[in-house]
C-alpha cells in the first residue's frame, strides 16, 4: 500500500469538513458548490470509522470484521497508515459523517480513546461515548443512545473491542424514560 501524501490527507480532510459545514467564514471554498440534487439517504447499516496513527493497526481489523462478518457498508474515514497524525481530525470527520445522516453510527480510535471523544463530541448530534468494556457499551446505547463509540488502543484488545463493536452495532437504544435525558442532553448544544 502506498504511503498517502500529507497534504493530499489534508486537502480531503478539509473538503469532507466543507461538504458538511460549508467554507469556514470569510475563507474561499475548496470547490464550487454542488448543482445536482442531494444524494439519497444512507443505508442505516452504514458505519463510518476513523483513527489516529495510535489506532490504526485495530481500525484495520475492525473495518474488516464490520464489513465482512457483520455486514454493514464501512466508509473509512483515515487514517492510512502509522504515519503520526492528529487525532481530532479524523474523529471530527466521523462525527460529521455520523451528525450528517451519511452513517448511522461511527467508531473512533485512538491510544487511550480520551482525545478522539472530546473532539467528536464537539460536532453537533454526536453522543461519542469512551467504552472499555461490555457494560459500558450497552448502557451507552441502551440509556444515551450513542452514535460514536471511541476506544482506546492500548486499553482495551482486539477480542475485547471486536466484541463491544458487535455489541455497540446490534443494542437499540431503550428509550422510554432515556429519551426525555437525550433530549436534555441534545438541548445542551444550544440552537442550530
Amino acid at each position: 500500500m502506498r504511503k498517502p501524501d500529507e497534504n493530499e490527507v489534508r486537502r480531503l480532510v478539509r473538503d469532507a469538513v466543507e461538504r458538511a459545514l460549508g467554507p469556514a467564514p470569510g475563507a474561499p471554498s475548496a470547490k464550487p458548490a454542488p448543482t445536482t440534487a442531494p444524494a439519497a439517504p444512507v443505508s442505516p447499516r452504514r458505519v463510518a470509522i476513523g483513527s489516529d496513527h495510535g489506532g490504526f493497526a485495530l481500525k484495520e481489523i475492525l473495518r474488516r470484521v464490520i464489513a465482512d462478518e457483520l455486514g454493514w457498508e464501512v466508509h473509512d474515514c483515515g487514517t492510512h497508515s502509522t504515519d503520526a497524525v492528529d487525532y481530532p481530525d479524523f474523529a471530527a470527520a466521523v462525527g460529521r459523517e455520523v451528525a450528517s445522516g451519511r452513517a448511522a453510527r461511527g467508531i473512533v480510535i485512538d491510544a487511550a480513546g480520551i482525545g478522539s471523544t472530546m473532539a467528536a463530541n464537539k460536532i453537533a448530534g454526536v453522543r461519542c461515548a469512551l467504552c472499555h468494556d461490555d457494560t459500558t457499551v450497552l448502557n451507552a446505547r441502551e440509556h444515551n443512545d450513542a452514535n460514536l463509540l471511541a476506544l482506546g488502543a492500548r486499553i482495551v484488545n482486539r477480542g475485547a473491542a471486536t466484541r463491544m463493536v458487535r455489541l455497540f452495532l446490534a443494542t437499540a437504544f431503550a428509550g422510554g424514560r432515556h429519551e426525555r435525558r437525550i433530549h436534555k442532553i441534545m438541548a445542551l448544544e444550544g440552537p442550530r
